[in-house]
């Protein structure tokens, strides 16, 4: 008996692809079954802004595969957080975060953290300077 790829619903092989949506492709087969981002260990939240880097190399490098490609284009065009580059990629999040690691480790793209609440002027403050600059 030979497998139909294309079965439908109670035949062999349907677990695995989906007439409207396409073949399947588990979250390990896009990550090489690895789970960190880096060999390095490097973690990054959802909130950690992802920028391609123009000084990178060409992002048209074959070892890219096409989830990596799809990343390097969301990023073309704006700084994205992690969270928005899983979400636009329609990918789990713990595979962008490989990918990305992947891309940061070719030098395509940076990783940088949004400026803590803590970190930034008081509201206070601000409010002061422009009072300041409206009595000139």
């Amino acid at each position: 008996m030979t497998e139909n790829p294309t079965g439908g619903p109670g035949e062999t092989g349907s677990q695995w692809y989906d007439g409207e949506a396409g073949p399947l492709v588990r979250p390990y087969a896009m990550t090489g079954g690895r789970t960190q981002p880096c060999p390095t260990g490097v973690r990054f939240d959802l909130i950690a802004l992802v920028t391609l880097d123009p000084t990178g190399p060409e992002p048209g490098d074959t070892a890219l595969g096409p989830e990596h490609r799809t990343l390097i284009e969301l990023c073309r065009t704006e700084t994205q957080s992690v969270a928005e580059l899983a979400a636009d990629a329609d990918l789990p999040v713990g595979v962008v975060r490989v990918l990305i690691g992947d891309l940061l480790e070719l030098g395509c793209v940076t990783i940088s953290r949004p400026v803590p609440p803590a970190h930034l002027p008081d509201e206070r403050i601000l409010r002061e300077v422009i009072e300041g600059l409206r009595a000139l």
